[in-house]
């Protein structure tokens, strides 16, 4: 792709990689000149800003020279120095050597020429200052000249080598000059003649040259490779042997590789400093190459440019950028990275129209079809060097780190290949998690859960933790209930010494004289009856009869009274057996006790309407409690009591309700305490929630008061919630105790941070088996196979996701239809419009385009081979999976029948990689190609989905698209005169369905939807070119599995009723 492009016939330098901001450096070259002759030289300044989307370089400073140039160099030299930006060297005609200070130059104030020196006897071509030290500079003119200057002392150049080591071969032109970039002392030369001298400086001598046999070898150009110090590169401009040589010292009598692609000479190399492996070069044949040297391969290619480019230079420091000097007088910058020409071309386009648009927009520019079509520049095949990770780091399932890195041992000293080594680490957070999940586990299986708990009471700290856990614990022990009641307070025991401390103290108050007396009665009654028990049943029986028969001595006789006051009305009622009009009488004179002890005669009906009188008139501080217990109505308890008396109410649940009942009124009382104290009774809620062993409700009450819920908080309700199951177990059985929805997310929760420290065993078990949601099904498969080895004998989990079959079952052989047959034998990377057999995210397949639209010629296709996966076998399609149902065989018929020759899309660089295949791959079996070439063409009716009758309605709010993209159609059908846009639309029709039944399903995303609805507006609006715009947003921000159906037809109609203007 051009970034930038400047209009000079110079000679270039970018400035050096610590340069910042980002300059280029041209210099009037020698070597060309234009319509005046002009021989004045100029050297100027641009500053390069990629954020800039203009293609021009804004010029920062400029020198008139004396001479024209033929080489620059910009060496860092003196950039240490504040406000420093480098030197610049020029190699001129005449032996002319010129040094410019940067910084003068961008500032124009003071002298900027450093300092001129004429030593060499021709033209200076050749220059390149010293990577180690910046004050060194060599330089290389004819006769084989080559001098090292000093910055710091320009009097006396040093010359490598002695005379008479010039004088014994011919002399030569320096073709270039280059330090080696891993040793310091070590400088090349090349010359035309096809050779490399090799100099030591520290020996002031040669010590190796090399050179091609052939003698056909004219070296243009020379670089050192950037990590292996013993290898470089030579180029040759002969068109009779158009090749780059690399060549290693160690083996210097042949080249070790050979680059052939350029048809005529080569001018430049350069060697990219941030990736050794990609070498640029410009030839005769006006094009520009980036190699790959490991593998000998061309990775970038730029289009054939209009005239020839002589140099060709990396930016140092953005490395996927070079610029180009060509001699058409232009200099352009280029990114290896790819991209369309149509942006450009359309900045062009928009750049002349604003010049001759008089205040009024120009109409549309309608470009022949093949003009349009967009040529693009496809990025580097690999990616580069500065764009891989030197080292990743990612956290996988299961707590495990997976890190990676360079070797410790430089690049070129590892052999090829070299191993990689990537490192898997088990990564630690939560260690207290861990061991108090261990301990959990070990009571869990050892069933010895009443020694945990006691454990858990000694080390609670509030005193409500230690409340919940010793009602945990009496959830595991026998008559619960009696001991729920100890835990709040009430013991029998107790009460029984209270009452009769109480009693005693009223006997020395002497309120109950007969106490004693009767205690003795008693007991003497009690011993008699176990004596009487000694005698057989006829005595027993003999002895009632006997004393039933006496008359009792003694006794008092009373009367009936038959007055006509209350106890007149009394009597009458009783002798006439009317008992609740004596029972009425009792309670109006507030005879209490009598009340209820004649309604107890008089039955149950009676004996309650008593009680509900004399509770309703008796107004005193245990009436309620006394109304509770007789009319057993726990419910009203439950939702009158005052919370005060929390602890109350649940001990008369736990005396008095039955059991069936008994959960429910524990629930009512826990979520009443929880509502309406203002959560200051939360902590005692969940005591009701244990008694009446709802999880479920203890799971929602923690998480009311734990809203950002912490690793350990988790632990500590994992270690309620299991002993509360398994309490329940116990009393229930293991199949009636099913989590709730609450209780399923904690504990799927707690499994997942299990599993990220590494505990995957502990995690699974924790997973209720029976659950049929998602959530716990997908995460019982990850842990069930992350394990590995470790699940060895144990079946495996069901499968959580749908299965979907990629591919197609292959038609059936008697099949009569022409357009079966046509469709049968090719793959099926065609995304169908109803995809029931597999979907656009599953496939591995890109859909295949015309290479040209010419609608049905011949009817010649490739091969199905062509197309299909290695390891698929041709013949017999893979057998289907464990529970995996064969797609329906007329899948096919919803494909779209593509047109003209096809060839394979590329997938494009940011293609993300699709979901993974969970199920085998169908393909289909070819049939001979003879079938093809003799059926003629399927009216346009049998393209339509067969389904299409049965498909569902559009939903409502995605109507309007369907509208509008009829109407659009119809439109353009109205408008159209030629035969071939009347197909294109006739198939963009067809097309369309696969839109319509992705809005039936409901399958796209919204992004998408939004995109679509704004694109009708514009096509409603009559702005098609708006349109495309839409278009391009929405392509460029959703995955092109999920609209490669549909959107590039649906860019095929605007474009189209762009062109026709409707």
């Amino acid at each position: 792709m051009k970034l930038k492009e400047l209009e000079r016939q110079a000679v270039q330098v970018w400035s050096p990689a610590s340069q910042y901001p980002v300059y280029l450096a041209t210099g009037t070259s020698a070597q060309q000149l234009d319509a005046s002759f002009s021989t004045n030289g100029t050297l100027e300044i641009f500053e390069v800003d990629f954020r800039d989307p203009s293609l021009d370089l804004k010029r920062k400073g400029v020198l008139s020279a004396s001479s024209r140039f033929h080489k620059l160099i910009w060496g860092s030299f003196g950039s240490g120095l504040l406000e420093a930006s480098g030197v610049i060297a020029g190699g001129g005609d005449n032996g002319m050597l010129t040094l410019y200070n940067v910084t003068h130059v961008l500032s124009s104030g003071k002298e900027p020429v450093i300092a001129q020196r004429q030593k060499h006897s021709g033209a200076v071509r050749a220059l390149d200052f010293n990577p180690f030290q910046g004050n060194l500079l060599a330089s290389g003119a004819n006769d084989s000249e080559i001098f090292i200057w000093d910055l710091n002392n320009l009097s006396v150049p040093m010359t490598p080598g002695s005379k008479s080591q010039y004088r014994e071969q011919p002399l030569e032109d320096i073709k270039a000059l280059s330090w080696n970039r891993q040793v310091q002392h070590i400088l090349s030369s090349a010359h035309p003649s096809g050779k490399a001298v090799v100099w030591d400086l520290r020996k002031n001598e040669p010590i190796i040259k090399v050179s091609d046999h052939s003698n056909r070898m004219h070296c243009s150009g020379l670089a050192w490779h950037p990590d292996i110090a013993t290898q470089l590169v030579l180029c040759s401009e002969d068109d009779r042997l158009p090749v780059i040589q690399l060549w290693d010292l160690r083996f210097a009598s042949s080249p070790l590789k050979v680059l052939e692609s350029h048809s005529r000479g080569i001018l430049s190399v350069s060697w990219s400093q941030a990736d050794a492996e990609l070498l640029l070069s410009s030839a005769k044949d006006s094009q520009i190459l980036c190699w790959n040297l490991g593998s000998s391969e061309v990775v970038y290619k730029l289009p054939m440019l209009s005239s020839w480019c002589f140099d060709v230079q990396w930016c140092p420091r953005d490395p996927l950028v070079f610029s180009a000097a060509s001699f058409d007088g232009w200099i352009n910058l280029y990114s290896v990275m790819g991209r369309s020409w149509e942006v450009q071309q359309m900045r062009q386009a928009d750049k002349i129209s604003s010049s001759f648009s008089k205040g009024q927009p120009l109409p549309p520019l309608q470009v022949p079809e093949q003009v349009a079509q967009a040529s693009l520049i496809p990025p580097l095949k690999k990616p580069p060097k500065w764009m891989r990770r030197p080292a990743g780091v990612s956290f996988a399932f299961g707590g495990k780190l997976v890190t990676f890195g360079l070797p410790s041992t430089p690049v070129h000293q590892v052999p090829q290949p070299c191993l990689r080594l990537v490192f898997i680490s088990q990564v630690t957070t939560e260690p207290e998690l861990l061991a108090q999940s261990a301990e959990l586990q070990e009571a869990l299986g050892s069933g010895n859960l009443l020694n945990y708990c006691q454990n858990k009471i000694h080390q609670a700290s509030l005193q409500s933790e230690k409340m919940l856990w010793q009602f945990l614990k009496v959830t595991l022990e026998k008559d619960a209930r009696m001991k729920f009641l100890k835990l709040l307070g009430y013991s029998k025991d107790e009460l029984q010494k209270k009452v009769a401390t109480w009693l005693r103290s009223d006997l020395r108050l002497g309120e109950i004289p007969q106490s004693k007396g009767d205690d003795l009665n008693s007991n003497r009654q009690q011993a008699f009856s176990i004596q009487t028990s000694k005698h057989t049943t006829w005595e027993a029986s003999v002895s009632s009869d006997f004393f039933d028969e006496l008359i009792p001595q003694n006794m008092t006789l009373w009367e009936i009274p038959i007055t006509e006051d209350t106890e007149g009305l009394l009597s009458r009622a009783l002798l006439l057996g009317e008992l609740g009009p004596a029972v009425e009488l009792c309670l109006k004179e507030e005879r209490f006790a009598d009340a209820i002890i004649l309604a107890q005669a008089g039955g149950s009906d009676l004996l309650k309407q008593a009680q509900e009188r004399y509770l309703a008139k008796k107004k005193t501080g245990i009436a309620p409690l006394l109304a509770c217990i007789i009319q057993k109505n726990w419910k009203d308890m439950v939702h009158a009591c005052s919370l005060k008396n929390w602890r109350e109410a649940l001990a008369l649940l736990l005396t008095y309700s039955e059991p069936e009942k008994f959960p429910e009124l524990c629930d009512r009382l826990g979520t009443r305490m929880e509502q309406e104290s203002g959560w200051a009774l939360t902590s005692e809620a969940r005591l009701c929630y244990v008694c009446s062993g709802s999880v479920e409700r203890l799971v929602e009450c923690w998480a009311k008061c734990q809203p950002a819920s912490s690793p350990m908080a988790l632990q500590d309700l994992m270690e309620k919630v299991m002993v509360l199951n398994r309490s329940l177990e116990l009393l229930r059985g293991p199949d009636g105790v099913s989590p709730g929805p609450a209780t399923t997310y904690r504990i799927t929760q707690y499994a997942n941070l299990l599993a990220a420290q590494g505990s995957l065993a502990t995690a699974m078990s924790y997973l209720p088996s029976d659950c049929a949601q998602l959530p716990v099904q997908q995460l019982r498969d990850r842990l069930f196979h992350a394990q590995g080895s470790g699940v060895l004998g144990q079946q495996s989990p069901p499968f959580p996701f749908p299965r979907v079959v990629v591919g197609a079952t292959p038609y059936s052989q008697e099949t009569s239809s022409p357009r079966l047959k046509f469709q049968s034998s090719h793959q099926v990377p065609i995304l169908p419009p109803r995809p029931r057999i597999f979907t656009p995210q599953s496939s591995l397949m890109m859909p295949l385009t015309p290479s040209h639209p010419s609608p049905y010629q011949g009817s010649r296709m490739q091969n199905t081979s062509d197309y299909r996966p290695s390891g698929v076998q041709e013949a017999q399609p893979l057998p289907l999976g464990p529970g995996v149902r064969p797609g329906p065989q007329d899948s096919l018929k919803n494909a779209p029948v593509p047109k003209g020759n096809l060839q394979r899309k590329k997938l494009p660089e940011t293609f993300m990689p699709p979901a993974p295949i969970t199920a085998p791959v169908m393909c289909l079996t070819p049939e001979p190609r003879g079938v093809l070439s003799s059926q003629p063409a399927v009216p346009s009716q049998c393209q339509q989905p067969l389904d299409k009758i049965n498909r569902k309605e559009l939903p409502p709010e995605h109507q309007s698209l369907k509208i509008s993209f009829e109407a659009l159609l119809q439109r353009c059908s109205l408008s159209a005169t030629d035969l071939k846009t009347k197909r294109k639309l006739d198939e963009a029709a067809q097309r369309l369905e696969c839109l319509y039944d992705k809005l039936c399903e409901g399958t796209l995303s919204p992004p998408v939807l939004a995109g679509l609805h704004e694109i009708a507006r514009c096509v409603d609006a009559g702005s098609p070119e708006q349109g495309l715009a839409m278009h391009a947003q929405v392509v460029g921000c959703s995955s092109f599995s999920e609209v490669s159906s549909f959107m590039p037809v649906l860019k095929s109609v605007l474009t189209i009723a762009h062109k026709l203007r409707v």
